[in-house]
This record gives C-alpha cells, sequence and structure tokens, in this order.
C-alpha cells in the first residue's frame, strides 16, 4: 500500500515537470500560429472584397465556435457561465482586445510586413509583460525586474532595430 502512494506521488511529479517542459514549447507554437494567422486572414480579407473588418469578423466566429466546440468536447461546465452576471465590465476587455488583435495583424500584416509587423508585436509584448510582472497589474503575480530580463527586452528591441533597419544599416 505505501509503495502505492508513493508511485502515485511520483506519477504526479513526473506529469507536473512534463507539463512544465511542455510549456515553452507550447508558447512557441503560439507565436508560430502569430504570423500564419496573419497571413491567412489577409487572404481572407482579399477574398471577401478587401474589408479587414469583416475578415477579421469571419475568423473571430470561426475561433468562438472552434472554442464552443472544444469547451462541448472536453466536457467543459457551461453553467460556470452563470457566474459572468456578477464580472466586473473590464474583466470583458479580453474579447475586445483579441477582437483588436486579429483585426490589426490583418491590417497590418499586408502593410508592413510580417517580419516587421510580428518584431513589433513582440516588443511590445516583452516591454508590457515586465511591466506586468514587476507591478502585479490585474493581479498578475510580482516577479522581479532584474538586469538580465532588462538587458533581454533590450536585445529583443535591438532585434526589432535589426530586422526594420539593418539592411539600411548593414546593405543586403
Amino acid at each position: 500500500m505505501k509503495r502505492r502512494r508513493a508511485q502515485w506521488r511520483w506519477n504526479d511529479i513526473e506529469k507536473g515537470v512534463t507539463m512544465q517542459a511542455i510549456y515553452p514549447l507550447l508558447a512557441f507554437l503560439v507565436g508560430v500560429v502569430v504570423p500564419m494567422q496573419a497571413a491567412v486572414n489577409n487572404q481572407l480579407r482579399q477574398l471577401i472584397g478587401g474589408s479587414t473588418l469583416l475578415a477579421a469578423l469571419v475568423s473571430f466566429s470561426v475561433g468562438c465556435l472552434t472554442l464552443a466546440l472544444l469547451s462541448l468536447a472536453t466536457g467543459q461546465r457551461w453553467q460556470s457561465l452563470a457566474a459572468l452576471s456578477r464580472v466586473e465590465w473590464w474583466m470583458l476587455l479580453g474579447g475586445v482586445l483579441g477582437a483588436g488583435f486579429v483585426f490589426g495583424t490583418t491590417l497590418l500584416a499586408p502593410r508592413l510586413g510580417v517580419a516587421t509587423m510580428v518584431s513589433l508585436i513582440i516588443a511590445g509584448q516583452v516591454c508590457t509583460s515586465l511591466l506586468f510582472d514587476r507591478f502585479g497589474w490585474l493581479a498578475m503575480p510580482l516577479r522581479d525586474l532584474s538586469a538580465a530580463r532588462l538587458i533581454g527586452a533590450l536585445l529583443v528591441v535591438a532585434g526589432v532595430l535589426l530586422v526594420n533597419f539593418g539592411d539600411r544599416w548593414f546593405g543586403r
């Protein structure tokens, strides 16, 4: 009996370690999706008469349907949505921000180029994320703003500059 308990605990630890190793890979894959999404939405925009808003609407609608189907398939408790009656108005801004992101990438990808757009998005994300970590905005856990993290952010900004102006500075 004792052996089983120890084995279960070890399995739980292994699962936790495995998931911790998978999270960075998932984050990388989310990053892979951003330029792909922008390119796909741009093609959709061209097909439906050049409307960035309508392309973003179709994309967001398909995303909503996908999430609803995944929620059904994974047995999510729909009754939990009853708590929405108690939600603060600003807690719903995630949908507005997501729609703005989809619209923005659909608008900007063909105008700036995917690499320029994504590099600027990443720089904005890193800089803002450091502020969220430092100040714990919106109840996020506090994390130190170390010299290494600041240097990392500066390197991201340097990367953005190189992606956008490197050919001008160093020739092709």
